[in-house]
């Protein structure tokens, strides 16, 4: 089973420092992404560090966290509009909860995919799913990535499928990626495939059974959660 890495007291938003520059286990920080095709912030959530090494990035985003999320202008929710005009039409963004059981994330230090683990009420465990994406960069107060549109879900059986192939596919056809980039992604895609068919980590790793430490708070969202970091690494 994987280290859950929980530890008891009261969690505390903090920089990545000392002598590893990783962030201890019960850290806040902020999960964020860029705006496709624009240097804005228009996804940001608090989580609460699992575990952070060179090896591996996990965080648990927890029910009813606050979050930023992406708009249309006026307000109407993105997955609303229709496929077509849905990344031509201008945006916002919007503070909102991120309702329904919590979120595991887990990224590897330069994988161009983040894995993040679901589970139904009750701790009943329903799907991995892989977010392709740019590798995560590191600042003082979180990661940063850029979402990729095409996605991949997960099966407790081992089993697999592409998602959102439509959104990937209209993403480049309303220029949000060109034609290189999109096959960079598609190469990432079918890598981590091939980490699926060989059922290395992390689905190896027995993720699906951590749970948080009970006396981790909800981190909250900071007011400047949209700052420009100093310094990044990945």
């Amino acid at each position: 089973m994987a280290d859950g890495g929980a530890v008891r007291g009261d969690a505390k938003r903090v920089t990545a420092g000392g002598p590893t520059g990783f962030w201890d286990p019960g850290s806040q920080i902020l999960w964020r992404y860029r705006e496709n095709g624009g240097p804005g912030i228009h996804i940001a959530r608090p989580v609460t560090v699992v575990r952070d090494d060179a090896d591996l990035l996990a965080a648990w985003m927890a029910p009813g966290t606050e979050c930023v999320k992406p708009v249309l202008a006026d307000g109407t929710p993105v997955h609303q509009e229709p496929l077509e005009s849905r990344y031509t039409k201008p945006r916002a963004v919007q503070r909102d909860h991120w309702f329904g059981t919590g979120v595991l994330k887990l990224a590897r230090p330069g994988e161009p995919w983040s894995v993040w683990l679901f589970w139904d009420p009750g701790w009943q465990f329903k799907n991995w799913y892989v977010n392709l994406e740019t590798p995560l960069t590191r600042w003082d107060g979180g990661v940063d990535s850029e979402d990729h549109f095409l996605d991949i879900t997960v099966q407790p059986d081992h089993s697999w499928d592409w998602r959102d192939e439509d959104e990937f596919a209209q993403a480049r056809r309303d220029g949000l990626m060109d034609e290189a980039q999109a096959r960079r992604v598609r190469e990432a895609g079918h890598a981590a495939v091939e980490v699926i068919h060989a059922w290395g980590p992390p689905y190896s790793e027995g993720w699906q059974h951590w749970r948080p430490d009970p006396s981790w708070a909800v981190p909250s969202l900071p007011e400047d959660w949209d700052r420009t970091p100093a310094h990044v690494s990945t």
